[in-house]
């Protein structure tokens, strides 16, 4: 998840609550999961600390094609996501399935690197394979994906994957991400066993208050599962309302939203995300030319105009990551 993605709302509070988000950039469902998680952070802003911890679903490939997993199954499942969830996706087959370890070990070089760009480097993978048919296994389709991240030297970024430090962080990540067994996510039946321990399943979200109380929001889960942990958690927090205009969204996320992350965005309480009028309102700030429209799968990410400058994204993720950085709990 995102450290504070975007300028930090002047009006809300720094940080109260650390949200530790187990997630994996080939995961359908941590993928389909964002217009939830892009809401969670428009309501609280920098009120959460976010850390990600890459799970690493699978080392090797064969690992999947032991399951029964081909092209064509992957391609058929991202039709139910798209269809269900709502987030962009290319149904072409691609040529072969790949393991997602060399992903996850990209992102953990880019905390190394370049940590306010860690997140937009996962996004840039999830949009990579479940847009573009990246695959992950080759080194420069990980270069082509990670060259969307404004600022990033991805071919550094691909060259350090195998380093010392970087595979010994990201098996930190791995070892902590397999720590479910006996919690509330392996409750739930929403843990997995696949290699070993029990481990959490992307994406998984574990809030940590202040005072060092803890609620496990494991697995796929609405975003009311998520609001209500993190109302049980702290009532003093400030809540934003849903904004009535896509801009002021687009304006706090520099890297970009989907149109369904737009309208899960802009859902009032109990209402279900209207996503017609959410694409209604963005064609609108297209056509204003306050929006930028990029085509992305079978849907676009919309970004406000303002970051088209070269390196604008670049220098508001590092305020905003510099910001959450110094207003971390120890």
């Amino acid at each position: 998840m995102p450290p504070s993605p975007g300028k930090p709302r002047a009006t809300l509070r720094q940080v109260t609550i650390q949200a530790t988000h187990f997630t994996d950039p080939g995961c359908p469902w941590a993928y389909s999961a964002s217009p939830a998680l892009a809401a969670l952070q428009w309501r609280y802003g920098a009120q959460l600390h976010w850390r990600l911890v890459t799970i690493g679903l699978t080392e090797d490939a064969q690992q999947y094609l032991d399951r029964g997993y081909k092209p064509v199954r992957q391609s058929l499942g991202y039709m139910m996501f798209r269809d269900r969830f709502g987030m962009p996706f290319s149904t072409t087959p691609r040529l072969r399935i790949s393991a997602t370890a060399p992903a996850c070990r990209a992102i953990v070089a880019t905390r190394l690197r370049a940590p306010e760009l860690e997140y937009a480097a996962f996004r840039a993978l999830q949009f990579g394979t479940f847009t573009d048919g990246v695959v992950f296994d080759e080194d420069d389709d990980l270069i082509r994906a990670l060259s969307r991240v404004d600022g990033l030297d991805a071919r550094a970024i691909v060259g350090a994957i195998g380093s010392p430090e970087v595979i010994e962080a990201y098996e930190a990540d791995r070892a902590l991400a397999r720590q479910a067994a006996g919690g509330p996510t392996e409750f739930q039946g929403k843990a997995a066993q696949t290699d070993g321990p029990v481990r959490y399943t992307a994406p998984s979200v574990i809030f940590e208050s202040s005072d060092g109380r803890t609620l496990e929001v494991g697995g796929f889960q609405p975003l009311e599962a998520y609001d209500v942990a993190i109302a049980n958690l702290d009532v003093t927090l400030e809540r934003a309302p849903a904004p009535s205009d896509p801009l002021p969204a687009l304006e706090r996320f520099p890297h970009g939203l989907t149109t369904q992350e737009v309208a899960a965005i802009m859902a009032d309480a109990l209402d279900a995300p209207d996503r017609k009028a959410a694409e209604t309102a963005l064609i609108e700030l297209a056509a204003a030319g306050e929006a930028t429209r990029i085509a992305l799968g079978d849907d676009a990410l919309w970004r406000a105009r303002v970051f088209d400058t070269p390196g604008a994204t670049q220098a508001t993720a590092a305020a905003a990551h510099a910001a959450a950085a110094h207003a971390a709990p120890a």
